[in-house]
Parts: C-alpha cells; structure tokens; sequence
C-alpha cells in the first residue's frame, strides 16, 4: 500500500498512484451541488476517509475547513481542493486539545460566519470507557 501522505508534492502523488489525484464526479456541476452554501468542518482531514470527504463536499459545493495536526498534507490538500475550484481552508488543529478545538471553531465563525456540517473524523485515544466518563483532562 501506498502511504501518499509521505509523498510531499502533487505531481509526485500523481505518478504513483498513476492518475489524477482526484477525479470529476457526474454530479459535481454547479447545478447539481447538493452541499452548495453549505460551511463542514472535517477532523482527520489530511489523509484516509477525512481527506475523500473533504475533497467529495467540496466537489458537492460545500466550503470546507480542514483540521488535522499534519499542516503541511492539509495544506496541500487545501491547494489541491482549490485549483479544483472549491474552496478550503486549513486549520492546524489537535482534536485532543479543548483550546485548539475552540479555535477551530472560532476560525470558522470569523471566515464563514456559519458552520453547517461536522465530521468528527479524528480519533483520540482515551482508555476503554464510556465517553460519560472522559474529562478534559
């Protein structure tokens, strides 16, 4: 398996996986946006099921904030999002962290005034209990 996310540029991703690095999907036109309008904040947003679904909302039309800790694959992914002709921004964010979480969502306020969509994609590992149990701490 591939590990595309060790592979820093584009073009270089495009050659290993022997394709563009996103492909137009038959729904994606203008008219056919079904997340137009629409602000997602996506966790986990710089490699596997986070980064698909970035780019998938923004083929959909949705404005997406990218929040991982890896900044430069969110980077690259919010430029990638953009030459498409979506619209991304990338947020530097440790979803453990309560204060980086509350920037998230500040960022978001001030470039979009609205959030719409969350997915929680992001994982943190905190034992084996019922998140009713979890602190901050």
């Amino acid at each position: 398996m591939v590990r595309l996310y060790n592979i820093p540029c584009a073009e270089e991703k495009k050659a290993v996986i022997g394709m563009e690095t996103h492909e137009q999907l038959p729904n994606s036109q203008p008219e056919n946006q079904r997340l137009s309008g629409k602000v997602a904040i996506i966790t986990g947003a710089s490699r596997g099921i986070g980064a698909a679904t970035a780019r998938l909302f923004a083929r959909e039309g949705a404005s997406v904030v990218l929040a991982s800790r890896n900044v430069d694959e969110l980077n690259w992914l919010a430029s990638d999002i953009a030459a498409e002709g979506g619209t991304a921004l990338a947020v530097a964010t440790n979803v453990a962290d309560a204060d980086a979480m509350e920037a998230l969502g500040r960022q978001t306020m001030t470039t979009y005034g609205r959030l719409d969509i969350a997915v929680n994609n992001a994982g943190v590992a905190l034992g084996n209990k019922p998140l009713t149990e979890v602190s901050e701490e």
